[in-house]
């Protein structure tokens, strides 16, 4: 028996072992019910797997042994099963192996999203607000939690800086090829000559780190307060509302002045702060692997461009796999976004089976 299929089996019985254990779970406590609950659930699809390979590998055996026979009809036909099995066979080895990669431990994470305006002017202020529209569209096609966390106007409807909380299945793994710098090419609103600009926004997707990912200590902040600026309502430039937290060990910085609540303000920019901290301390740990992030979709560069959305001509082009749509509407809509992150994904997934053979 190969080391692959004993690695197969091995998960069947671990499964079994783990299902025994929940149907006699009287003597467990709740957090020890809930980690083997959690283990039964994430071992699941890829048993469910398993038993359709080996499922499919005793049907190929039984075809094979047809082709023997001297009807000669039933050995065309026997042939013909026999290269579409082992087609599905090799399908299904393949989704395997993807379940068996090394899973990031952030996938399951919820994520904090950060649209900053880029080199353009008021034409780059409002594709950075499209950019977020786009964003908190998407999270409503996938049933995600969409929470502005700050949302920094510059007038014209354009937005020098925003951010937001977005919670949900599998956030994170979906959002992180997000990171980068998005381009837009189209004809500004206010340009009467009908001249096409080429501005751009900035994207950073930050695993949203809880309480016991990180522990912040009090005394280790700077917390300043001052007066909300921009536009933004009738309560802007009259309350002390927007704060400032400057996390003193690491020199991180962190400023909201979208809610009137100070309180509130206060408690927003501390879950930005500790995701920064805590992707800061991902980023070092995963320094001796740099190389091998190059290979991979990107390695969440803020300085990398990523993608181009071009107006006139209807496209939006992904860089890093050389992918264009034509359904720029789609996409700002956030209704086929999906279309390219699903190849983000598939690219991703497929480098990492390569340098793992």
């Amino acid at each position: 028996m190969d080391e692959f299929r004993a690695k197969l089996n091995d998960i069947l019985e671990r499964q079994k072992t783990v299902g025994n254990l929940l149907s006699n779970s009287a003597s467990f406590d709740a957090s020890e019910f809930t980690k083997l609950s959690k283990e039964f659930s994430a071992i699941s699809d890829i048993a469910g797997e398993i038993r359709l390979l080996f499922s499919k590998e005793r049907e190929l055996d039984e075809t094979t042994e047809l082709l023997s026979v001297p009807d000669i009809d039933i050995k065309r036909m026997a042939e013909s099963e026999v290269q579409s099995i082992k087609e599905a066979i090799e399908a299904i080895k393949n989704r395997i192996k993807v379940l068996l990669l090394p899973k990031d431990i952030d996938d399951e994470k919820g994520a904090i999203l950060e649209v900053r305006a880029g080199t353009g002017g008021d034409e780059a202020g409002l594709f950075a607000a499209d950019l977020f529209k786009m964003y908190d569209l998407y999270a409503s096609t996938r049933s995600w939690h969409f929470e502005v966390l700050d949302f920094n106007e510059s007038g014209i409807g354009a937005i020098k800086e925003a951010s937001a909380s977005i919670s949900g299945k599998g956030v994170f793994a979906r959002l992180k090829f997000e990171s980068g710098v998005h381009r837009v090419q189209r004809v500004p609103e206010t340009e009467a000559s009908g001249r096409i600009h080429t501005s751009a926004a900035t994207v950073a997707v930050l695993p949203e780190a809880e309480e016991f990912d990180v522990m912040i200590d009090e005394k280790d902040l700077q917390i300043d307060t001052y007066r909300s600026s921009g536009a933004g309502g009738q309560h802007v430039n009259k309350t002390d509302s927007a704060v400032r937290i400057t996390h003193i060990p690491t020199g991180t910085i962190v400023a909201v002045q979208d809610e009137r609540s100070q309180h509130k303000n206060r408690a927003k920019a501390l879950k930005i702060l500790r995701s920064k901290i805590y992707e800061n301390e991902k980023e070092k740990r995963e320094l001796s692997r740099s190389a091998d992030r190059k290979t991979q979709v990107g390695s969440g560069d803020r300085s990398e461009r990523i993608r181009t959305y071009n107006f006139p001509q209807g496209r939006v082009s992904d860089h890093r796999i050389n992918l264009t749509l034509y359904k720029i509407d789609k996409i700002m809509n956030g209704t086929a976004l999906d279309e390219i992150i699903d190849k983000l994904i598939e690219f991703d997934q497929a480098e990492k089976l390569r340098m793992a053979n």
